[in-house]
């Protein structure tokens, strides 16, 4: 018998949402416990039990859990049907209008970034790792959204658990690329103890992105995944470790019926 899913929540997003854990799902090993991926090496009946569990967790009225087949793009896509694991779209990003159908985004310390217009009943939720925040997925999932009703000043997007500064040393190249772009860029970047290494500020870099785009709010990244080992995978600490595989926690939101 496992221990229910566990998730953090956000202020600002007023529909039934969660950043969820590691914790409280039946997968073993590395995967150990609530590994949401089908894309892992993961047995996939124990992932299927696991997304199970977060429908449940978010309540009844939910008949789906949709997750894009993410491969660090800026694409968006406006849900409107469902679709099976063997059909879901190479994209990073979903909006809808439909209710109780759950929009998920599966992370290892890339941020996760849900979005809701309560107003207006649309929501989204965007995969941001560095080449997606840098390319565009977060402007692109907020026009998305407004192209289906919702409203700029409406919209609340909540940033969730991901690698932090401390914990995310780049090289030179990936620094210069940002630099190329914008100078300004810079503030996202500290010396690193390694010699032509430096630390970057994934949350800092979303979150200003997001706050450019002028919506009614922005919650910050609440926790490092790469340091919190117990209740977050983490991509990097996976490599650091010489590791096979690693598990991906989810995040979700649902527009309720009513």
């Amino acid at each position: 018998m496992t221990d229910d899913p566990t998730f953090l929540s956000a202020d600002n997003i007023a529909t039934p949402h969660g950043f969820f854990t590691r914790r409280g799902g039946i997968s073993k090993g590395i995967y150990d416990s609530l590994n949401c991926a089908w894309g892992s090496k993961d047995n996939l009946t124990d992932v299927m039990t696991n997304r199970a569990l977060v429908v449940q967790t978010l309540g009844p009225s939910v008949s789906d859990l949709l997750t894009a087949a993410q491969v660090h793009s800026n694409r968006v896509q406006v849900v409107d049907k469902v679709w099976t694991r063997e059909r879901a779209p190479e994209l990073d990003a979903l909006v809808t209008k439909m209710p109780n159908v759950a929009l998920g985004i599966l992370t290892a310390d890339c941020a996760p970034v849900l979005f809701c217009d309560a107003k207006n009943k649309v929501i989204g939720a965007a995969h941001a790792g560095w080449k997606g925040a840098f390319g565009g997925v977060l402007e692109n999932t907020v026009e998305a959204m407004i192209g289906i009703g919702a409203e700029r000043g409406e919209i609340c997007a909540a940033i969730g658990p991901c690698i932090h500064q401390v914990s995310y040393e780049v090289d030179a190249g990936f620094r210069q690329n940002f630099l190329n772009f914008d100078p300004a860029y810079e503030s996202y970047f500290t010396d690193s103890v390694n010699e032509g290494h430096y630390q970057f500020d994934l949350p800092a870099f979303v979150k200003m992105k997001l706050e450019d785009l002028n919506l009614a709010s922005v919650e910050p990244s609440p926790v490092d995944t790469y340091v919190d080992e117990e209740n977050f995978f983490s991509y990097r600490r996976t490599t650091h470790r010489n590791e096979p595989d690693y598990g991906r926690q989810i995040s979700v939101l649902v527009l309720d019926k009513g």
